[in-house]
């Protein structure tokens, strides 16, 4: 398996142009991103992956994942950590400034910190609190900022996941002002005061996020990597344009009118590159998968849902969708993991026949199956469209439930849907994608299994440090999920991007987000 994804990466190499040119980076011009929605919040109080990557040109993380997805510098250049491996120290960048000229402190970062973990108990939960409050291991006991470049964070225990943890994209434990919050303690609107690179300057809902060069911004003296590091930028503005029909992105690509676009179906990569654009590809940790309401009376008897898995023809999906630059995948555990290998793949195997005999022994009398989807991912759409073919072939009575993308996340989160064709967004450790699977669904809807015994062995595996140890536990955490059968995985959709001619140093990376630093436009 390692071989062919190595060939496979290989050969996708061989379509990304020279992008490494004699002459020096230039300085100017306008780098303009589509995006496929809009963001959701200025403070991340609402987020999902597009929210994430214009924030993270405005605000700069604690530390943060370089491109091998090894946790390194970024607001905080260096750490300790005491022997007991409970108590973190970071120390900032020095003389580092926020957009209004403010200098960073760290109480500044205690402060943020403070106000999402109190949001616990409010309609509007930081996403992130399970993570550090001890329901899914180790418990952030304290946080002080003795001075001003000094924040330490302090643990109920030892565990091999707080850095990873504190570094998760999906968490953005960065620094921003308190001059982002008004005297009724709530977040100003249209304020987004942070220390990042780019500033904003404007916002209009629906249409466009446009972020201008802060020529005060101090890059760290580390290697620029992922989100690590130096993040120097050439452009003077990035301009995030909303687009939610890729047609409509790809034309705009070709019409010079957009410089960068994500997630080019691999099939239209062929045809973007003869017309002039660069391909940029990467392996990802982006999870694709048929997500099961386990509480919806049809699908609560497993049966049910062996029969679903039976019937998808999971390697014929993977092909099509992603034109054979990746496998099927039903684990939590990505192909480019370094916990990855052929236990993973382990699943019900494709079998119509032995389908049609479970639907028969669970007494299904043709009751409807909808698959809750959408247009503006072509990639979950298509995948519906796929699933629902299959089912039907085996004497389901399965029904596409096409919705806008607002309405079927926000399903999601109320977990009001049967099965849902979704996408997750890439995480760097396979504890926090089962961490974002297993629990209670009473308490989050977003849960898709509720398995006692998983649970504790994923607890286990983040405070384990041991790489064969961890293996170990992930195999036995997908052994259950093969019995229970809680959710589909499909495969882990390549990262795709195209760019304009006269773009340089633009470049994808395992975590799917872009990056407007170090790249320029040719003149």
């Amino acid at each position: 398996m390692r071989t062919c994804l190595r060939m496979a990466a290989a050969a996708a190499l061989m379509l990304v142009p020279d992008m490494t040119f004699a002459q020096a980076p230039q300085k100017g011009g306008t780098l303009t991103i589509a995006l496929n929605s809009d963001i959701r919040s200025l403070d991340a109080s609402r987020r999902d992956a597009n929210t994430d990557t214009v924030l993270n040109h405005i605000y700069e993380q604690l530390v943060a994942y370089r491109d091998d997805l090894s946790v390194g510098p970024a607001l905080a250049d260096s750490w300790d950590i005491s022997a007991d491996k409970t108590v973190y120290t970071f120390h900032l960048r020095p003389d580092v400034v926020y957009h209004n000229g403010d200098g960073v402190r760290a109480a500044d970062v205690k402060w943020l910190w403070d106000r999402r973990m109190n949001t616990a108990k409010t309609d509007n939960p930081w996403v992130c609190v399970p993570n550090f409050d001890g329901s899914q291991g180790f418990k952030v006991v304290a946080v002080e900022a003795p001075d001003d470049r000094t924040v330490v964070f302090k643990l109920d225990q030892p565990s091999g996941m707080f850095l990873i943890r504190i570094a998760s994209i999906a968490c953005n434990v960065w620094a921003a002002s308190p001059k982002n919050v008004g005297p009724d303690d709530k977040w100003i609107a249209n304020s987004a005061i942070g220390s990042g690179p780019f500033k904003l300057k404007e916002w209009k809902k629906e249409q466009q996020i446009v972020l201008e060069r802060f020529d005060r911004y101090k890059p760290s003296k580390a290697p620029g990597s992922g989100y690590s590091g130096d993040r120097t930028v050439n452009v003077d503005t990035a301009r995030f344009v909303l687009i939610s029909d890729k047609s409509s992105a790809e034309a705009a690509l070709l019409a010079g009118q957009v410089d960068v676009m994500q997630t080019v179906p691999a099939t239209h990569m062929d045809d973007l590159k003869g017309k002039g654009a660069q391909i940029v590809y990467s392996p990802s940790l982006s999870f694709t998968a048929l997500m099961v309401q386990t509480r919806d009376p049809l699908l609560s008897d497993v049966r049910m849902r062996r029969a679903i898995a039976q019937s998808i023809d999971l390697k014929q999906i993977a092909e099509v969708k992603t034109a054979g630059l990746a496998n099927y995948n039903p684990s939590a555990v990505a192909q480019s993991s370094a916990y990855f290998d052929d236990a993973f793949l382990n699943w019900p195997s494709y079998d119509p026949e032995a389908a049609k005999a479970l639907l028969k022994e669970a007494g299904y009398k043709g009751q409807p199956i909808k698959i809750q989807t959408n247009t503006r991912y072509p990639g979950m759409y298509d995948n519906a469209v796929l699933i629902q073919a299959m089912l039907t072939s085996v004497g389901m009575n399965a029904q596409l439930d096409i919705l806008d993308w607002a309405a079927q996340l926000e399903n999601f989160l109320a977990g009001k849907f049967q099965l849902q064709s979704f996408g997750f967004s890439p995480l760097a450790d396979p504890s926090l994608r089962y961490a974002g699977l297993i629990g209670d669904k009473a308490k989050d809807p977003t849960l898709q299994w509720e398995n006692k015994e998983a649970m504790a062995l994923n607890i286990e595996a983040m405070r384990e440090t041991d790489t064969a140890k961890r293996l170990a536990l992930f195999k036995q955490i997908h052994a259950l999920m093969v019995k229970d059968l809680p959710i589909f995985g499909l495969y882990y959709t390549p990262i795709v991007d195209a760019a304009a001619s006269d773009v340089r140093g633009y470049k994808v990376w395992a975590m799917d987000r872009v990056r407007a630093w170090h790249v320029w436009k040719a003149k």
